[in-house]
């Protein structure tokens, strides 16, 4: 190691360091002198000088619990990432201790990290399946459930779903109290489309599944809107950090243009960054100033270099605290923060907490109530937020004229393949449900078994999202008497051959609770009609909104007989299809819901009287 690199701030110096370091080299110090020597270094960030002295106290000694030692330089190389230097340190440690559990865990992080995911399933397996306490030392049923659940968490990401619900399931007969375990063990089932989602077992209850479930989950489960509050209620609480500190946004002048800031990290090739390109390209920028504040990722897509373009200000906050961010957008005098992410995955709610701008939205990532404090609207309309639905939001409505939903007119489709190419009947009626498997309940497939029973020659057109879901919608299927040749799998695609396909299938069946909404947006611009079910939620109306705007009303049901009769009405009346296909032919994408530079300006209009108001009060 280059001593010189050594930060100046260091209180010790260099010359202090030096001494440590022949120290460690006599063989005379003891573990709690090189430990203590080595957190003070690692205070002052120097983490490097920190590893050298491990390496030379280890080297120069023979001391029994050196495997010690080799574990906290371990540690201190993955805080660096310097992964594979960290395994051989933990694979040092294991040669002089065997039996050393916490070495072996954090060597399957290790490996994890290298990509090499089969030898980090390998050695948590070793924890995880040794009912030893004593071989374990200290605290076996926390070593134990650390290595279930590193598993299963790896195995989910791999998509072997079911090795991994079996590790959940394990895990949580050891401790049922796991309220994070219970809630990946929840929605692995819905992604398998395993009814009931809520099987219970052991001494798992079906209050502590439920109480343990995700938004996300609670989306997919339930119409109710009491229970979507009180779980976006639970998350805020257990997980977000309580800023009692006045706002970051006081004391910053805002004068000028209206300066509205994007904070997301979904602005690559994702479903928000889908919807919301062509949104940053029509802003005024005459009267609006855009800042995107995101630690999206660099996919290398035209999508990603569209939004990118589209800002007059690009803030990356990869290695940004929740507090810096804030402040970031506070010294940028952002007058609107609209939050494209709200609880969903990879989600920094925190950063909202500290209030950077004098007005937050929410917008389109989560289309529920995110109880964030902070964000005290939403954008919306009068469909998918009727007044009865206002107690159930801690944000405020934004009402839209229209239709709450932005989308891209600037999509291209591929030319559309044959039925036959696409695996499809050249005859009969295609119905297709191109959702996501996880958002598909129970009672929704049982209906449309009962509908394809009831529409001779027909077939349901899928998305096939894992091998685990295929086979429960066939087995359920083949429960409801209609056979697997009924149900056509289609892989994912690239977008432009996913929205060719749409011309192929005659009607979109949508799911409930958790309705189409990118995907509905695709349907219709593609020309295909979409029947639905809207709820007594925002995310269950979402496609009703669209179906409004869209000048199509009727395709909008309330109750799961009306959603059958409907569908079987139109299933056994291709001509009545034919007729939606040819009026969104003709007038779809004139209608107000993809007439988006009117939409830009209802937004814009929206935002400009709250930064406005904001300015005044200020």
């Amino acid at each position: 190691m280059d001593m010189s690199t050594l930060p100046a701030a260091q209180p010790q110096g260099l010359a202090l360091v030096e001494q440590w370091l022949a120290s460690a080299r006599s063989g005379q110090w003891s573990l709690p002198q090189v430990m203590e020597s080595t957190a003070r270094l690692q205070q002052a960030g120097a983490a490097d000088a920190a590893s050298l002295l491990y390496q030379t106290w280890i080297a120069a000694t023979d001391s029994p619990v050196r495997y010690v030692a080799c574990f906290n330089w371990g540690a201190l190389l993955g805080e660096q990432r310097r992964h594979a230097d960290a395994e051989n340190v933990y694979r040092m440690a294991l040669t002089l201790a065997p039996n050393f559990a916490q070495a072996r865990l954090n060597l399957g992080h290790q490996l994890e990290h290298l990509g090499r995911e089969e030898e980090a399933l390998a050695e948590w397996r070793t924890v995880y399946d040794n009912e030893n306490p004593e071989s374990l030392g200290a605290e076996p049923l926390s070593l134990r459930l650390h290595a279930f659940n590193n598993a299963a968490r790896l195995l989910e990401q791999l998509k072997r779903y079911d090795e991994s619900e079996a590790l959940m399931r394990r895990s949580l007969t050891l401790d049922p109290r796991q309220s994070g375990v219970a809630q990946h063990y929840v929605h692995i089932r819905q992604k398998q489309c395993a009814w009931p989602v809520y099987e219970t077992f052991g001494d798992v209850t079906h209050n502590h599944l439920l109480m343990s479930t995700s938004l996300l989950g609670m989306l997919d489960e339930s119409d109710d809107p009491a229970l979507q509050l009180l779980t976006a209620q639970r998350f805020v609480l257990e997980k977000v950090a309580k800023v009692t500190e006045p706002p970051l946004h006081k004391g910053h002048k805002r004068e000028g243009k209206i300066r509205i800031g994007y904070l997301s990290g979904d602005l690559h090739m994702h479903a928000v960054g889908l919807l919301t390109a062509e949104l940053y390209e029509l802003h005024d920028k005459e009267k609006f100033e855009l800042h995107a504040f995101s630690w999206s990722r660099e996919d290398g897509t035209p999508l990603r270099a569209r939004i990118t373009a589209a800002m007059d200000h690009y803030h990356p906050l990869h290695a940004v605290t929740d507090r810096q961010a804030a402040q970031m957008i506070a010294d940028a005098g952002i007058d609107v923060l609209v939050d494209l992410q709200g609880l969903t995955s990879g989600a920094r709610a925190g950063i909202l907490t500290w209030r950077g701008a004098p007005v937050q939205v929410g917008y389109l990532g989560l289309p529920a109530t995110s109880a964030i404090p902070g964000v005290d609207w939403i954008l919306a309309d009068r469909f998918v937020m009727p007044p009865e639905s206002l107690p159930y939001y801690t944000e405020r409505p934004i009402y839209l004229p229209h239709c709450y939903q932005v989308s891209d007119r600037r999509r291209v489709a591929n030319p559309a393949p044959t039925r036959t190419q696409a695996g499809l009947p050249e005859d009969g009626f295609v119905f297709c449900a191109f959702n996501n498997n996880h958002k598909m309940s129970e009672p929704v497939w049982r209906c449309w078994m009962r509908v394809l029973r009831q529409v001779k020659g027909s077939v349901l057109w899928l998305l096939a999202d894992n091998p685990f879901a295929q086979a429960n919608l066939t087995r359920v299927a083949a429960e409801e008497g209609v056979d697997a040749e009924r149900l056509v799998f289609a892989p994912r695609a690239a977008p432009a051959d996913y929205l060719a396909r749409f011309t192929l299938a005659d009607l979109f069946l949508d799911t409930f609770p958790y309705n189409a909404g990118t995907t509905a947006s695709d349907c219709l611009w593609m020309g295909t009609p979409i029947l639905t079910r809207s709820g007594r939620t925002y995310i269950s109306r979402m496609a009703g909104s669209l179906l409004t705007a869209v000048g199509l009303p009727d395709l909008i049901t309330t109750t799961i007989e009306e959603y059958e009769q409907r569908a079987v009405q139109i299933g056994n009346q291709p001509a009545r299809a034919a007729s939606y296909k040819r009026y969104l032919a003709e007038y779809g994408r004139s209608s107000p819901l993809f007439d988006i530079p009117t939409v830009v300006r209802d937004i814009e209009h929206e935002f400009e009287r709250l930064a406005l108001e904001a300015r005044a009060r200020a």
